[in-house]
């Protein structure tokens, strides 16, 4: 279903005669449309968000500007644009789009992949080409017939003459139609006509995918290419004191060994050789600068900031007063952990440099990062860079980070070959940018009505944005450390929020749902503690808090209808509920569960999740990005944590630390609410209620509130005893 072309061959093919071609632009200014001859003429200025082509053949080439890591940007994108053309969905192709400023996201500026906003940020585009081709290709249909247009009509790859029946495809009308200019204001659809858009339309990636044939970053194979591995401080901050260069180069097929900055470098033509110089190296490493780091260390530092004043990112009404003068008051402290990305496929980049040329084939969710990455270590000009985005397996925000790039092109410009860097499982884990851990102390007022009066919530989180992105960080609050608590929708009257911003050795970086990911955790947790002290059904507190934010009382009303929340349980078993917005989607969920008396260990037979994200391109794909986060989620929440130890990592592969298996994943039903409201994200907004909705249920189930991830047995038991 893919084939490869450039942005330079897409306007040599369509100025050639060999179709139409379009190019959109969505810009803050507005929207602007341009035929291949004249975006030509636009210069280097000009970057339409969207490419589209109908060549003689028939076929439909949609280029896509995104990176496809299982969220199935691949299929939804070339769908909407084929709905509001009207074409032969068997006849639709899509190409992935080179690194270049044509292809910037409209909305960020930048060619990248995250924060579930692939379709939110494309969709307007994507419909606006589709209508344009559609309307000259039936202008040129009108113009051959000497007909109006009124009378003539698209359909599934045709354009027909609504009087006398007759037709022409669109490959048959393409010569016509390019010399017709392009509509700058093309007329959209009504929802009632879409054919493809809100069809569970069968995913385009999958056939390769499930054949072996799709094309991973690990797949990828060049001419004279080396192999290269790197030797890495086992603590954070350490540096060689020595190293054996002759031992390393002794090694059969190895070629180089260099140091860089983030290690010592060993180059061998094949991975077996690059990774038996690595360990003939014999690195010597100093200690660090925090030697005596470790998971106890981290959290005591964690838990004495709680006591710091924090920055104030929301301040409603008068907290203390109310706090103090309460009936009745809750608190809570809760704790997470830093978290592995732990993605399929281990970091890997490819890279060749020529004298005047520089070409990498990626798994990167971060297409610009990766350009002036390559820009700045070459030298070189952008035209004179490649960079091919290939099949990602799982992203989950690791992929936005191009550390690993910058190691290969560096590698690579001193091996003067080209090379293939692949991260072994262990440097996966041990060198990530990890979800940040969280500590997060809670207390809250309930009167004597029951009803919720006062939260003041204190964050110590790290940051994220103060790396990656600084200019978000406004007032010194880093908007992923409180997102989903700054702006959570229950309608408590006097809400306080800090932020405590703790820095650490330790790399943090996005993790699927990002903030949402502790602060849905935190927030669901307290308002079912809250229910409880307030003597009510956590659905019904709930509902109560959120009178006026429609939304998520919709959505906590169908999980409720739907997972039979009223009615009883197997003995043993318990139910919990949790609902979380994040990414402009509505998510509510509720779990069953069952805790093993002799072990503690948890159970979970049964999700039930409710999701509104407005307007539905594909509701297959939002049924798998569903369940997909759920199973993460639930690993997160039973399983995962990263241990540290002498200064570094302690954890190094998956026999400590655990994934969840497929024996331990429970039935789940997806239901999508039919909404006309604005259209929110998919990718990361079904992980944040599933951790809180497990340990309401272990509440509800055993009388035990968790308060800390994961929620091993070790830590029900821990927990237990607190009762």
């Amino acid at each position: 279903m893919k084939t490869s072309i450039t942005r330079r061959e897409f306007l040599q093919k369509s100025l050639a005669g060999a179709g139409i071609a379009i190019a959109v632009s969505i810009t803050p200014y507005g929207t602007k449309l341009l035929s291949a001859e004249e975006a030509a003429k636009e210069g280097p200025d000009f970057s339409p968000n969207v490419w589209l082509t109908i060549t003689p053949d028939d076929i439909v080439h949609v280029i896509v500007n995104k990176s496809e890591m299982g969220q199935g940007v691949y299929t939804s994108m070339p769908m909407i644009v084929a709905d509001e053309l009207d074409a032969d969905w068997k006849q639709v192709r899509m190409t992935e789009a080179l690194a270049a400023d044509k292809y910037k996201d409209p909305i960020w500026g930048r060619q990248s992949t995250g924060g579930s906003t692939t379709i939110r940020h494309m969709y307007k585009p994507l419909r606006i080409a589709g209508a344009a081709a559609r309307q000259m290709l039936i202008s040129a249909a009108a113009d051959i017939w000497k007909v109006p247009e009124s009378e003539c009509e698209a359909y599934r790859g045709t354009v027909r003459h609504i009087v006398t029946k007759r037709s022409l495809t669109f490959g048959k009308l393409t010569e016509k139609a390019a010399s017709i200019p392009v509509p700058k204001s093309p007329a959209l659809k009504s929802e009632d006509k879409f054919d493809l858009i809100g069809s569970p339309v069968e995913r385009l990636d999958v056939p390769d995918k499930s054949r072996g044939k799709a094309m991973f970053g690990i797949d990828t194979f060049v001419e004279g290419m080396q192999y290269a591995a790197i030797a890495r401080p086992p603590a954070y901050g350490a540096k060689p004191l020595s190293f054996d260069k002759d031992a390393a180069m002794k090694v059969r097929t190895v070629s180089h060994a260099v140091p860089i900055p983030t290690g010592i470098a060993v180059c061998a033509g094949t991975p077996e050789g690059a990774w038996k110089g690595r360990d003939a190296l014999d690195v010597k490493w100093d200690k660090g600068i925090e030697p005596g780091l470790d998971t106890a260390s981290l959290e005591k530092k964690f838990m004495a900031d709680l006591a710091k004043e924090g920055i104030t990112a929301r301040n409603d009404g008068d907290v203390k007063t109310v706090l103090d003068a309460a009936p009745k008051t809750i608190e809570a402290t809760y704790v997470l952990p830093y978290l592995s990305h732990a993605t399929m496929e281990p970091m890997n980049c490819t890279v060749a440099i020529g004298p005047a040329s520089c070409e990498i084939w990626v798994p990167t969710q971060n297409q610009t990062g990766v350009l002036e990455l390559a820009e700045k270590e070459t030298g070189l000009k952008p035209d004179q860079i490649k960079v091919h985005t290939t099949y990602l397996g799982g992203g989950f925000g690791r992929r936005f980070e191009i550390d690993v790039v910058e190691e290969a092109v560096k590698i690579a410009k001193a091996a003067g070959k080209p090379i293939k860097l692949i991260w072994k499982r262990e440097e996966d884990m041990k060198h990530d940018f990890y979800r940040p851990a969280n500590v997060s102390r809670i207390e809250g007022a309930v009167d004597e009505k029951g009803r919720m009066t006062a939260w003041s919530h204190k964050i110590v989180c790290p940051s994220i944005f103060s790396r990656v992105f600084p200019g978000q960080v406004k007032n010194g609050i880093d908007p992923a450390a409180v997102e989903g608590v700054r702006n959570m929708e229950y309608e408590v009257p006097n809400l306080r929020v800090e932020y405590v911003r703790i820095d650490t050795p330790v790399p943090v970086g996005f993790w699927r749902s990002v903030g949402s990911s502790h602060n849905g955790f935190t927030v669901e947790s307290f308002v079912d503690e809250a229910a409880h002290a307030a003597g009510k059904d956590p659905v019904e507190f709930r509902l109560g808090l959120l009178k006026n934010h429609l939304r998520a009382y919709r959505v906590l009303e169908t999980v409720a209808e739907k997972a039979g929340w009223a009615k009883p349980l197997q003995k043993a078993q318990g139910r919990g509920v949790a609902q979380h917005m994040s990414f402009g989607s509505y998510i509510a969920q509720v779990a069953e569960v069952s805790v093993d008396k002799k072990d503690r260990s948890i159970k979970v037979h049964r999700v039930v999740c409710a999701v509104d994200c407005g307007p539905i391109v594909n509701p297959a794909i939002i049924t798998a990005q569903m369940r997909g986060a759920i199973v993460m989620g639930l690993s997160a929440a039973l399983k995962e944590a990263i241990a540290f130890a002498k200064g570094g990592v302690g954890s190094s592969n998956f026999d400590n630390y655990p994934l969840l298996r497929m024996a331990d994943v429970p039935d789940i039903e997806v239901h999508i609410i039919k909404s006309k409201d604005e259209m929110g994200g998919i990718g990361e907004p079904g992980l944040p209620p599933i951790a809180p909705a497990v340990a309401n249920a272990v509440f509800n189930a055993s009388g035990i509130r968790v308060r800390r991830l994961p929620m091993k047995p070790e830590t029900v038991l821990a927990a237990m005893k607190k009762v």
